[in-house]
């Protein structure tokens, strides 16, 4: 007779009275019962003092600390106080009795339960391993109801509608039966019937669920809304008896209340109106642990919400209601277990208490409120970032944290919790591709002419820059650094993140878009003004808003500038920010030189790099780098002195950049004028001196990073150290291949790069070999922080280097500019002794002018593999007047140097017996 709809409405009408009722009265009832147990204690107390004053009793032990702290309740009558239940595992109370005035509550800190600890499981076990025939008799009275409705389904003795009927009645007697023994004989652990009652009330409470859900399920006698209003009913019965006779029924009740949609479900889509309902469920559970003080009952309760919307979310029902739903949750996780619609949560907050860790934790409702709200955060990535969807989650979790930030401002516990959803919103912006994908398809190339672009970035920005302005507002209001932090985070990295992973020049234009980053950025000028009239003078909050509008600058800057112009803008920053440091002491300074130094050298190497510098215009080249070098050398004279690690960095970009510049110049001589086409017949970087040339800037930052450290300590020294070691990676893959893939000596008669360019002697091999070993062997003696075994070890790499080129310049002689020729000339080959015999004869001189015996030894090695060359391979390779005129020479010049050696032995041993003084 009546819609599905009628039925629904009353569904939720039902909803509303039974379970929306108690929560009415609850909330009523903590106005007036908190006043009146507050009353009742103090009369006890004087009651107690007044009889101290008469007699001086004995002194009466402590009780045992219950398990679950559970606040004082007011004098109750005698029977009703019998009925009360008594300390079991999950609940435990004082019993209160008249002669005995009710214990003032405890501390705040000490009035707050910690749910998840190992006692609490300990306990349970114990209380287990004592009463288990109680839990297994419970669990055989509800598989009783359950087989009972089974056994009429097979024997077919009752129609479906009296089968669901006495599986009803079966509950109800058994909930009634509950009742009785409760009434009668009480459930105190001291009585014959101790937790009995319980039993049988949760087994007839199982039982009635399962009736009704049978209804439903196998013989569809009602539709889904009346099976819905019966579970329903059937879970507010077991919260009332739970709230009288202990936790466990409101478990039941809430996991009964929680498994109704899916007991009732139909296979179709869920309406989104069962959102609501698992919201309800949790305020429910949070309202019965609000007064009764359960604990365990509060994370129940919000375990089922999050579960049941994340169910009904992933089985299709919409994600709008689901965003809503979790948003709900989170503040009914704040305002009920505090009963107030203002938090007053005591602190300290979660992030304090981990990061003092002096063994004060934060109380429960802290707790509880900083872990459903990660919960709910935790959850935001699967939402529908799509359309209006994906903007409502962005709305939501700004509004939340202007909320945290607003309305939350006098509960320090709490101080921490608007980084949740900050951060959540933050994270969606990386997430929010197809948000992205919509936006970039309105770009100024595709959308139709005389268009507006879209507002969803403005948007966006505005909600950041909202967050950003209450953030600043709680650090304006308490002076607290961590909202100061938060106040120049949030907006800067999300203009950053957009610009990143939106790219909204391409829909905005650059001017508009760079506007929108320059109206941040004078936001965060005028909020370091506003800190440093806060604080008396510049500080760390004026520091970190200076900070964020340089930042904002410089990427408003990346925005309408390119190439050399931005470069040359962020060098200045650079200056400007080393200035303020000077002018106001602001230490935080030395973070953006070392971010805008790590800019500038991706700038000068990789982006424009080096690739744009080898075909821009060299004024512009020599602006940019020079402009950098120059920076940094102001910026060395303006630094103050105790900033060690940004006088390490600007150091390092300073010595860089020229080293860059001449790089960058050589490149271009070297490789001439690019013709028409902008490119070269020659491609550089596939060359022996383009990879040495590569090479070398590194290798001196390296030896000049080596060279700084020996003088240096602590954090600096160790920062020198990984720049070297990062830049000396750097340098030894450019000369290795110089020395491998692109040597000339390999190098097909085809291949324009193997090609030496230049005059003899001062030619590319030059550059190739003979530099870079004459930086490893001049310049490494003199790095006293390396091991001398490493110092020895570099120094050798640079003679390898020298005698390389010796080599190749030697056959470059003979051969002309390509040395790729597999023969070998008589003439070179004589040439090879001739300078391997120099080479030793000069060793030998050196030995003796510094009277040392291992460089007397290296001399007469290089005279040995000399004479070994001779007659090893020069033999088979000269003929005629030259091998006649090569053995002579090596004959007479080893017979020199033997003499020279067997006089220089005798000098330097004589010069080392003689005695000092």
């Amino acid at each position: 007779m009546f819609g599905e709809g009628f039925l629904v409405l009353l569904a939720l009408l039902g909803v509303a009275i039974v379970v929306g009722l108690p929560i009415a009265v609850i909330v009523l009832l903590v106005q007036m019962s908190s006043t009146r147990a507050r009353i009742d204690m103090l009369e006890a107390r004087v009651a107690g003092l007044q009889s101290r004053g008469r007699a001086d009793p004995a002194p009466v032990a402590e009780p045992p600390r219950p398990i679950i702290q559970t606040l004082p309740r007011p004098s109750v009558p005698s029977v009703a106080r019998a009925a009360t239940p008594e300390a079991g595992p999950w609940n435990a109370t004082e019993p209160v009795t008249a002669e005995a005035a009710p214990p003032l509550p405890p501390a705040p800190d000490q009035n707050q339960p910690i749910v998840l600890r190992a006692d609490r499981f300990a306990a349970l076990f114990r209380w287990l391993r004592d009463n288990w025939v109680y839990a297994v008799a419970a669990v055989s009275l509800a598989l009783a109801g359950v087989f009972f409705v089974q056994y009429g389904i097979e024997r077919g003795l009752l129609p479906p509608p009296l089968r669901v009927a006495a599986g009803i009645a079966f509950g109800l007697a058994l909930i009634g039966g509950g009742e009785w023994l409760r009434r009668r004989f009480g459930d105190a652990e001291d009585s014959s019937t101790a937790y009995l009652p319980a039993v049988f009330s949760g087994a007839g409470l199982v039982a009635i669920f399962a009736a009704v859900a049978s209804g439903r399920l196998m013989y569809e006698l009602y539709s889904p809304a009346v099976a819905f209003v019966g579970l329903l009913l059937t879970a507010a019965g077991a919260i009332v008896l739970g709230w009288r006779n202990g936790p466990l029924l409101v478990a039941v009740g809430l996991i009964g209340a929680a498994a109704t949609p899916f007991l009732v479900s139909s296979g179709s889509g869920a309406p989104q109106w069962l959102y609501a309902h698992y919201v309800l469920i949790a305020g429910v559970g949070l309202a019965v642990d609000a007064w009764r003080r359960w604990a365990w009952i509060s994370v129940l309760a919000l375990v089922l919400g999050h579960l049941g919307l994340g169910m009904l979310f992933l089985a299709g029902t919409g994600s709008a209601g689901w965003l809503v739903a979790l948003m709900a949750l989170v503040l009914l996780g704040i305002i009920v277990p505090e009963r107030s619609m203002m938090p007053r949560h005591e602190g300290p907050a979660v992030s304090a208490a981990l990061w003092q860790r002096n063994g004060i934790w934060p109380g429960f409702a802290v707790r509880l409120a900083a872990g459903n709200t990660l919960a709910a955060m935790a959850q935001m990535p699967l939402a529908d970032l799509s359309g209006a969807e994906g903007m409502l989650a962005f709305a939501l979790l700004a509004g939340l944290t202007l909320l945290l930030l607003l309305w939350a401002a006098e509960a320090p516990g709490l101080d921490d919790l608007a980084a949740l959803p900050a951060l959540a919103f933050l994270g969606l912006l990386a997430l929010a591709w197809p948000m992205a994908l919509d936006w970039e398809q309105m770009a100024i190339a595709s959308r139709p002419a005389e268009t507006a672009p879209p507002l969803t970035v403005t948007m966006l920005l505005a909600m950041a820059a909202a967050i950003s302005a209450a953030a600043a507002w709680r650090s304006l209001r308490n002076g607290t650094l961590a909202h100061a932090m938060g106040a120049v985070l949030v907006a800067p990295v999300a203009a950053g993140m957009l610009e990143t992973l939106w790219e909204p020049a391409l829909v905005l234009g650059n001017f508009v878009w760079a506007l929108h980053i320059m109206v941040l950025a004078a936001a965060m000028v005028g909020l370091a003004v506003g800190f440093a009239r806060a604080d008396g003078a510049p500080g760390r909050r004026t520091a970190w808003a200076t900070l964020a509008a340089l930042s904002l600058i410089a990427l408003a800057l990346f925005i309408l500038t390119a190439q050399a112009p931005l470069t040359l803008a962020l060098a200045v920053l650079l200056v400007v920010a080393v200035a303020l440091d000077r002018r106001f002491d602001l230490p935080e300074m030395g973070w953006f030189v070392q971010l805008g130094a790590a800019v500038l050298s991706w700038r000068l190497v990789i982006d424009p790099g080096m690739v744009w510098a080898d075909i821009a215009p060299l004024h512009w080249v020599i602006l940019s780098y020079l402009g950098v070098t120059v920076a940094c050398v102001v910026g060395l004279r303006l630094l103050r002195p105790e900033r060690r690690v940004p006088q390490a960095v600007l150091e390092s970009l300073g010595l860089t950049a020229p080293a860059l510049l001449a790089n960058v110049l050589l490149l271009r001589w070297l490789a001439g004028a690019p013709d028409a086409g902008g490119s070269w017949s020659v491609d550089y970087n596939a060359t022996h001196w383009g990879a040495t040339l590569h090479a070398l800037p590194w290798l001196i930052l390296a030896g000049s990073q080596l060279w700084r450290a020996a003088v240096s300590a602590g954090f600096v020294k160790r920062l020198r150290l990984g720049i070297a070691l990062i830049a000396t990676l750097m340098a030894a893959s450019g000369l290795f291949l110089a020395v491998t893939v692109f040597n000339p000596l390999l190098a097909w008669g085809s291949d324009p790069g193997g090609r030496v360019l230049g005059p003899p002697v001062l030619d590319s091999l030059l550059l190739a070999y003979a530099v870079p070993g004459l930086v490893l062997v001049l310049l490494v003696p003199r790095l006293i922080v390396l091991p001398a075994a490493v110092r020895l070890v570099l120094r050798l790499f640079g003679v390898g280097f020298l005698v390389l080129y010796a080599v190749t310049e030697i056959r470059r002689l003979w051969h002309g500019s390509w040395i790729g020729d597999d023969r070998v000339l008589q003439g070179e080959l004589y040439s090879y002794t001739l300078a391997m015999l120099l080479t030793g004869a000069v060793l030998m001189w050196q030995a003796l002018a510094r009277r040392s015996p291992q460089l007397q030894k290296i001399a007469m090695a290089v005279i040995g593999l000399t004479a070994a060359k001779v007659f090893l391979w020069d033999v088979s390779g000269l003929s005629g007047l030259v091998r006649v005129v090569s053995f002579a020479g090596l004959g007479l010049s080893l017979a020199g140097l033997a003499w020279l050696n067997r006089w220089a032995g005798r000098a330097i041993s004589d010069e080392n017996e003689t005695p000092q003084g």
